[in-house]
C-alpha cells in the first residue's frame, strides 16, 4: 500500500498545523497568531506570504492572470519594491527574470539600503540609512 505523502509548508518545512494559502493554495504554516503587533518579526510563515509577495498583492487586488506575468501589479510598486516582492525567501515560486533596478542609497553616506530588510527613513532628502539618522530613544 503507498504511504500518503504528509503536506509540509512550502516556506520552512513544518508539517505541523497547516493551512492553505488563499493566493496559491500552497501549503504554509497557520502561524500568524505568533506574530506580536509592532515587531516587525519575520516569524509567521503566514503572514510574510500574505504581506510580503506580488503573488499575495495580486490575489488581494483581484488582477488576472499568473501574479508574475501582471502588468497590472508592475505598475503599483517601483522597479526595487517589485523585485524584491517578488524573489523573496516568502514566495513559493520567484520571478524568473526580474528587471534590473538600480539600488536605494542613504542620501548621506551613499550605502546601499536593503528596503525589504534594513532599517531607513525617508525625507525630502531621500532615504537615509540607519546608521546615518539617530532615531529618538
Amino acid at each position: 500500500m503507498a504511504k500518503t505523502k504528509k503536506p509540509k509548508c512550502g516556506l520552512c518545512g513544518k508539517t505541523e498545523n497547516l493551512t492553505k494559502t488563499d493566493c496559491c493554495n500552497e501549503w504554509i504554516c497557520d502561524d500568524e497568531d505568533q506574530y506580536v503587533v509592532f515587531s516587525y518579526a519575520r516569524n509567521s510563515c503566514h503572514r510574510n506570504h500574505r504581506r510580503l509577495t506580488l503573488c499575495a498583492f495580486h490575489h488581494d487586488n483581484d488582477h488576472d492572470g499568473d501574479w508574475s506575468e501582471c502588468e497590472e501589479c508592475k505598475t503599483e510598486f517601483d522597479v526595487e519594491d517589485y523585485v524584491n516582492y517578488g524573489t523573496n525567501e516568502y514566495n513559493f515560486r520567484k520571478l524568473s527574470n526580474p528587471p534590473a533596478y538600480e539600488p536605494t542609497r542613504c542620501h548621506m553616506c551613499n550605502a546601499i539600503i536593503n528596503r525589504m530588510a534594513d532599517g531607513y527613513t525617508v525625507s525630502k532628502d531621500g532615504f537615509c540609512c540607519r546608521n546615518c539618522y539617530a532615531p529618538p530613544c
